[in-house]
């Protein structure tokens, strides 16, 4: 419940703000403008940022996407790169053509133990003088763990590109796909690998 100010009260509240050092300047009060029937106007939100149109309520939008910048997607990742090996061969490759030479199975396995068994079998395999191995890496258990951070399924579908990429493999390494279907789909790769020098 709001009251109207007494004049004895009103002169004590403007001596004060008269006295008081103001935090931001821009905002100082006029002297007796704070009263219960003098409501403050709200100052219009100004940003530093790009401006962005005012919306009203029914306004349909203007269609233009939002800019994230969310991470793609393994498949998409793999698949955006740039192809390396020969054009028709990759073409073959994709749809499941091609049979690979060698196979890695990494069902069942936790990441210290992938991760040397794929090194291993990549120098063992181009070592051989092969071309075209198969990892299969499985799609990962679909579970969640109901935590605030969402957990991707399949932490080998999602490391083995990478240790891929990485060193000791790869120099050896020419290309990497995701299998066509008659080899696992998703839950596995096809690697191809550099001819020996």
């Amino acid at each position: 419940m709001s009251r109207r100010l007494r004049p004895d009260e009103l002169a004590l509240w403007e001596e004060v703000a008269r006295k008081a050092t103001p935090l931001a300047p821009e905002r100082r009060p006029q002297p007796g403008a704070l009263t219960d029937t003098a409501k403050p106007k709200p100052k219009p939100v100004t940003s530093r940022a790009s401006p962005v149109a005012p919306f009203a309520i029914g306004q349909s939008a203007n269609g233009q996407p939002s800019g994230h910048d969310v991470l793609p997607g393994i498949a998409e990742r793999i698949g955006n790169a740039p192809v390396k090996m020969d054009k028709k061969a990759h073409a073959r490759l994709k749809r499941g053509k091609l049979t690979p030479e060698a196979k890695l199975d990494l069902h069942g396995m936790t990441l210290d133990q992938a991760h040397p068994a794929i090194n291993a079998f990549i120098q063992r395999s181009h070592a051989a003088g092969l071309r075209l191995v198969l990892v299969v890496t499985g799609k990962g258990k679909h579970r969640d763990p109901g935590g605030p951070i969402p957990v991707r399924h399949g932490v080998l579908r999602h490391n083995v590109p990478q240790w891929l990429r990485m060193m000791p493999l790869a120099p050896l390494v020419l290309q990497i796909s995701e299998a066509h279907l008659k080899h696992g789909g998703g839950g596995a790769y096809y690697v191809y690998l550099r001819r020996q020098r």
